[in-house]
């Protein structure tokens, strides 16, 4: 698929990080290796990672090799060593971006949102879906033990569930949406250093996750339409 490269940078308040998109792609490069556990389509296997790509695919998006696609995309603006990669319906070069710290510690979320695909875990039958994805790119500034990053998604994927279920958010059968069939995150969190034992949500760097999950997701619209715009900004 044809990729505009008339790439644009996009400041984020997060030193060793640095961002750049056009209307097909979004670049998150890290200057130093960042210790992952992800869910992505690419690298989700991977310990350390300095790329984070997403590729945005159209709507009938059929591909029966999603990460050769993924790959094909990033080495053609020359990201050839490991990277985790996602895939996405809804506009990149627009990003929600939320940003806390507290205490010395950090978090930066970069997120793209789409909810045209709710569903409610447990509950919405398995089934084809329309597209709609939320991908959760998040970074600490602070070691995590392996178990601490494991903490990190939970906390982030419980804070998703309850921020879509304050806004009134439901499925096409009438559940309280959790997120959608597709979702995808990586957490990403220093690599040297003494780690954080633990992540949960009344941790600190939990209660910063969790606040900057609701940020991107808060003023979005209803379901049956997509939404993105840039949301950086910090928690006291």
């Amino acid at each position: 698929m044809p990729l505009l490269h008339q790439l644009r940078q996009l400041a984020v308040p997060f030193a060793g990080i640095e961002v750049t998109m056009d209307r097909e792609t979004l670049h998150v490069r890290s200057l130093e290796p960042r210790a992952v556990v992800s869910s992505a389509v690419v690298g989700a296997g991977e310990d350390l990672i300095q790329d984070f790509f997403v590729l945005r695919v159209p709507r009938d998006y059929a591909g029966s090799n999603p990460a050769n696609d993924l790959r094909r995309a990033a080495a053609a603006l020359g990201l050839t060593r490991p990277l985790l990669g996602f895939m996405t319906a809804a506009p990149v070069d627009a990003p929600r971006i939320a940003v806390a710290e507290r205490d010395g510690i950090r978090v930066l979320i970069i997120a793209t949102v789409g909810l045209g695909n709710l569903c409610a875990a447990g509950l919405s039958p398995p089934a084809p879906r329309p597209a709609g994805t939320i991908n959760l790119l998040i970074l600490v500034n602070a070691p995590l033990t392996r178990g601490a990053l494991v903490n990190a998604v939970i906390t982030a994927t419980e804070a998703k569930a309850l921020a879509l279920s304050a806004r009134g958010l439901r499925t096409a059968e009438g559940w309280p949406a959790s997120g959608t069939s597709t979702d995808a995150i990586a957490v990403a969190s220093e690599s040297k250093g003494s780690p954080l034992p633990y992540a949960g949500p009344v941790t600190l760097v939990g209660w910063l996750i969790g606040r900057c999950v609701h940020r991107v997701l808060w003023d979005l619209p209803d379901h049956g339409r997509d939404h993105y715009r840039p949301a950086a900004r910090s928690l006291a």
